[in-house]
């Protein structure tokens, strides 16, 4: 074996999981070596070469194992190390949901909005208690950097990024970490609502108060206006059905 892989064990390599195709047989004898505890998320797996020889299985087999691994968010090549297994299930998952849903639908936009909405709406208090002069200039920054772009697109990345700053001051990892799984869903409904009627200039002038609302600390002026900011788009979607 190569690298810091743990030892397979002989009993584990003799146990054959049972039916389905030939891809089907290496992409389970992977899964158990995970089960197992043989391979831990950060650890290379076994090379090509050795997988071909753990799973009595070819080359091209092997490769679309991984082909489908790659997919589930399971494995990940890097440079110098080969495939290695990451977790990035809830990734592929929010991906596939972004590329399969080639029309944004008024409930996605309400349910994503309504979600948005709680966490930053009810977050004032937290927000107000550990924000820095640093983060409202960060803030700012963001926002005049999104002013600047021509397309749609690249000013829908810096609104997300003004948002993504904002819940981070919250400081709760978990959150955090929803709003990067959800970032597909919500460019797409920032860029259909840019594209919609709703110009990059009035998302500016709405983030600006709410970054001045959040600075001097006042809490309806703050929940108004990101109220309003993230329902703003919700009648360019009243034509469509849930």
């Amino acid at each position: 074996m190569v690298g810091n892989v743990i030892p397979i064990s002989a009993a584990l390599l003799d146990r054959e999981p049972s039916g389905g195709s030939a891809v089907d047989l290496v992409v389970g004898r992977i899964k158990e070596l995970f089960e197992k505890g043989n391979l831990r998320v950060g650890d290379p797996l076994p090379s090509e070469r050795e997988l071909c020889e753990m799973c009595a299985a070819s080359r091209t087999t092997v490769r679309e194992a991984m082909r489908i691994l790659k997919v589930y968010g399971i494995v990940e090549v890097r440079p110098k190390t080969g495939a290695v297994i990451v977790d990035r299930r809830m990734d592929a998952v929010f991906e596939l949901f972004s590329f399969s849903t080639l029309k944004l639908s008024r409930q996605t936009f309400l349910d994503t909005q309504g979600f948005r909405r709680l966490v930053e709406v009810g977050g004032f208090d937290t927000l107000v208690e550990r924000s820095t002069p640093a983060d409202i200039a960060e803030l700012r920054a963001i926002n005049e950097a999104m002013r600047s772009h021509s397309s749609s697109s690249e000013a829908s990345l810096d609104d997300f990024r003004f948002h993504a700053k904002l819940v981070s001051i919250l400081g709760n990892r978990q959150i955090d970490e929803l709003y990067r799984l959800m970032k597909p869903v919500i460019l797409r409904i920032m860029e259909s609502v840019v594209i919609r009627g709703k110009f990059v200039g009035t998302n500016y002038t709405q983030h600006t108060g709410i970054v001045d609302a959040l600075e001097g600390r006042d809490r309806l002026a703050f929940q108004y206006r990101v109220a309003e900011h993230l329902g703003a788009g919700r009648d360019l979607f009243a034509e469509e059905g849930d």
